[in-house]
């Protein structure tokens, strides 16, 4: 295991993938994949931590039991680990997701830089329109205001990043809607990055870097389908928390799904994420009237949990 306070949080059903095994890799960091019911009783990792069910409910009873099985929300166990092993830097990735050789290095989360940020008029900003690939948009921007995307204006300020969402090439994160039109191959422009703006944007679970402070408030929200991590990151960015949008350090070989399933899994978001940053930019958000009851025990249960 590494000495570093950088830890890289991912679930896994599969036996240890081609993303996994260089994740594993990364002497800078130690890896903690938190497993499910579904995973291989047999599964090793060569360096990191692998995080069995039986593991995770000595870990945080209440909180494993609140979440459930079989879900990508079991992550929030590994970021308890993470957070009692002192991590400092916590990246959240998908075992599909292939890291690029820079993977993780030259990170601006953690500091307070100068960086470009997008001046909008709109509730909500979209950092995959902000590219070259204008034509997409990211999973969990909200589709009601596609028509109405404005990049005309920026400028440089001067901020803390307490969370950095790196992009993906290969496969993007943008919804089934997106993917079932443009089926999209992509690699993105490095000089487009890093950027941010004057207004919340999504960010996923995917290839994401946090503050220990940040993650110790970052809650993947079960019982709302494919929203978990975006409904996530919308909430973060309410407490006051700043993300920035950076390079594309991965590619994205993504796992099979039946996109019917995920333009159902995503529905929730399709009809409601337009009222939460509505109520964000506002000022009147309330995650109680967003998040399912159990949901909201468990963030409960977390927070509690990891002393936040």
């Amino acid at each position: 295991m590494s000495d570093s306070r950088k830890f890289i949080v991912c679930t896994s059903i599969n036996p240890p993938t081609e993303a996994i095994r260089r994740f594993d890799a990364c002497t800078d960091w130690t890896l903690i994949v938190v497993g499910d019911r579904k995973t291989p009783d047999d599964y090793r990792l060569e360096n990191g931590i692998y995080l069995s069910p039986g593991d995770q409910e000595k870990l945080a009873p209440e909180l494993s039991g609140l979440i459930g099985w079989n879900c990508i929300q079991r992550r929030n166990l590994g970021f308890v680990l993470a957070l009692d092993e002192g991590a400092q830097i916590v990246a959240t990735v998908d075992d599909d997701n292939i890291p690029h050789d820079d993977w993780g290095t030259g990170l601006l989360v953690g500091t307070t830089t100068p960086i470009k940020s997008y001046v909008i008029d709109d509730c909500c900003f979209d950092p995959v329109g902000a590219t070259e690939h204008g034509h997409l948009w990211h999973r969990g921007f909200p589709l009601q205001l596609l028509s109405g995307r404005d990049y005309s204006r920026s400028e440089t300020i001067h901020t803390r990043i307490d969370v950095q969402a790196d992009f993906w090439n290969g496969d993007p994160d943008i919804d089934a809607v997106c993917r079932m039109e443009h089926a999209p191959d992509v690699t993105f422009d490095p000089e487009n990055f890093p950027f941010t703006a004057n207004k919340p944007g999504p960010f996923n679970s995917q290839n994401t870097f946090l503050t220990r402070d940040a993650l110790s408030r970052y809650f993947m929200v079960p019982g709302v389908g494919r929203m978990d991590d975006i409904w996530a990151s919308y909430h973060l960015q309410h407490l006051g928390y700043t993300v920035a949008y950076a390079r594309a350090s991965v590619t994205q070989l993504r796992n099979v799904h039946d996109l019917t399933g995920d333009l159902v899994g995503e529905f929730v978001g399709y009809e409601r994420t337009i009222d939460m940053v509505k109520e964000i930019a506002g000022g009147t958000y309330d995650a109680r009237n967003y998040w399912p009851e159990q949901a909201l025990a468990a963030y409960d249960a977390y927070l509690r949990r990891v002393g936040a």
